[in-house]
């Protein structure tokens, strides 16, 4: 345990990517198993700990300190895990210059909190913290909880394993998703020279390719095809010895949330696709789908019922075909995939699948101006592939585009801040905004239409922290209330009706694109403003 709390506070501290790849990667090739495929899992987000909750840490800690001193701590801290690490006190009869009791081994932590329940937890918990040091309890309060937040993406593990056995990472990524933690058969892999894992006995997830943003780049349409780039969530759908899966793009089963999909491939197939819903039809020739707000109604959830099922049928638009029965496609070019997966299109149920269409555009500047008129609800802007292109892992540079289309803006007034996460948790980095319900000169009020944490930069967030501390009304636990002063450009996909908000809407991906600091509040956007803008 203390080899990983180490590696937790070093990585916790480095900001350099590499050298990130290097502590683990050491970490990896000099800790023995299991614990080192434990920790590999834990930097990924494989592990989940019913049991133990932040609730469970805050109500140990307010049973132990003073409440008001715990509040205050976590308060300044911005972190459950670090504040309870650095208050626990000492065990009873334990002086000050004791050394820790013998500390477990990952391995052993991790059976400890499996065999913890909710009834149990509260006394078995506070047992293991005792045994370790502040660092220790950090690492394993991160360990227990899942909310590592060290800078550390699984992308970015992935990547040290590979590195730390000089293996090819997309070979890690074909097998990762067929082995469990703590990854025996992975590691005597990379590490030993056995035989891979076995991929072709279950339905596994492939890694997606993904696209780099166009900004500025130009392509020719000779080399380049161009589909939408449609507002749904991409997935992978995989049938292997009859049983299929439903993957989203982090690799995460969600086939029971959407069982008419699973339920629709009875043969061997890697299907690559956009999850949508069937809409009521938004004018021009694409349609057909609903808004990404239809879709979200159903996302994360264990059941489903009849009704949904009935009125918000769900189906994948197809962009490419991975492998079909038992043949792997994916060295091929996209041209070549292309033409496999039309003539799939016959043998897939027409309710659960279609074809995503391609855009015929002589040149760029035809495409720019077919981007420039989709305004339909479920398009999100226009993809462009590289004709020869193989289906890589990851981003490949120059193979594929997206180009989305230009945000939507609006004028609103910051109302409330509160701290962040991790390296943000010095600083009042997630902001609340809201427009006005009429005529602000009438007495009009402010009205919360969403939320943003992203879009400023660094020296813009020390500018926006010093304006909340300064301007500050009043408090509500870790929330200031501001005073209505300061105008924030907003921009955003899209926006839909709904409860989140007392203003009866909220912001599909709102972020902030300016500080309009030259703009009184009074002439901030009106609720009417926004309203104009949902799509049914």
């Amino acid at each position: 345990m203390r080899a990983f709390a180490n590696l937790v506070d070093r990585l916790t501290y480095t900001r350099s990517r590499n050298a990130k790849l290097d502590l683990i990667a050491d970490y990896l090739r000099t800790t023995p198993d299991p614990d080192r495929g434990w920790a590999l899992a834990a930097l990924t987000g494989a592990l989940d700990f019913p049991a133990v909750k932040s609730s469970t840490i805050r109500t140990l800690l307010t049973e132990r300190v003073d409440p008001v001193l715990y509040a205050l701590s976590r308060d300044y801290v911005g972190d459950t895990a670090e504040t309870a690490s650095l208050l626990w006190p000492a065990p009873e009869g334990a002086s000050p210059v004791d050394e820790p009791m013998l500390e477990p081994s990952l391995a052993e932590v991790v059976d400890l909190l499996r065999a913890m329940t909710r009834s149990s937890v509260m006394k078995e918990l506070p047992g293991l913290l005792d045994r370790l040091d502040a660092n220790g309890r950090y690492a394993l309060l991160k360990f227990a909880t899942g909310a590592m937040r060290i800078g550390v993406s699984a992308r970015l593990a992935r990547v040290a394993f590979a590195q730390a056995f000089d293996v090819p990472v997309d070979e890690v990524e074909e097998y990762w998703h067929g082995v469990e933690p703590p990854y025996p058969t992975l590691f005597a892999w990379a590490a030993d020279c056995a035989e891979p894992p076995r991929t072709d006995l279950v339905p596994l997830f492939r890694p997606f390719m993904l696209a780099h943003p166009l900004e500025e780049t130009v392509v020719s349409m000779d080399d380049y095809a161009a589909e939408w780039k449609w507002d749904g969530i991409r997935v992978q759908l995989v049938h292997v010895n009859g049983e299929t899966r439903v993957y989203s793009r982090s690799g995460d089963d969600i086939s029971a949330t959407f069982p008419e999909l699973a339920e629709a491939l009875d043969f061997p197939v890697v299907l690559d696709g956009e999850l949508l819903v069937r809409g009521a039809h938004q004018g021009g020739e694409e349609g057909g789908a609903a808004s990404f707000n239809a879709l979200q109604q159903r996302l994360g959830r264990k059941t489903v019922s009849k009704k949904m099922l009935r009125e918000a049928p769900a189906f994948i638009r197809l962009y490419d075909v991975l492998i079909r029965d038992g043949e792997d496609l994916r060295g091929l070019g996209w041209a070549e995939r292309r033409e496999h997966l039309e003539l799939l299109m016959d043998r897939l149920n027409p309710e659960r699948f279609d074809l995503s269409r391609l855009i015929e555009a002589k040149s760029f500047e035809d495409l720019a101006a077919i981007r420039e008129g989709a305004r339909d609800d479920a398009i999100e802007g226009v993809m462009l592939k590289r004709r020869d292109s193989p289906y890589i892992a990851g981003r490949k540079v120059g193979l594929w585009y997206k180009w989305k289309r230009d945000p939507l803006l609006i004028d609103c007034v910051l109302m409330y801040a509160q701290r962040g996460s991790g390296k943000r948790s010095s600083f009042y980095s997630d902001f609340t905004f809201g427009c006005w319900d009429g005529d602000p000169d009438e007495g009009a009020d402010l009205l919360p239409v969403g939320k943003a944490y992203f879009g400023f930069t660094d020296d813009e967030l020390k500018w926006l922290d010093r304006h909340v501390r300064q301007n500050t009304v009043n408090r509500f636990g870790p929330v200031r209330e501001t005073d209505k002063s300061l105008v924030l450009e907003v921009a955003f996909d899209s926006v839909h009706e709904s409860k989140r908000h007392k203003s009866g809407l909220a912001m599909r991906f709102p972020r902030i694109n300016r500080i309009r600091q030259d703009k009184p509040a009074h002439e901030a956007d009106r609720i009417e403003a926004l309203k104009a803008l949902v799509r049914d």
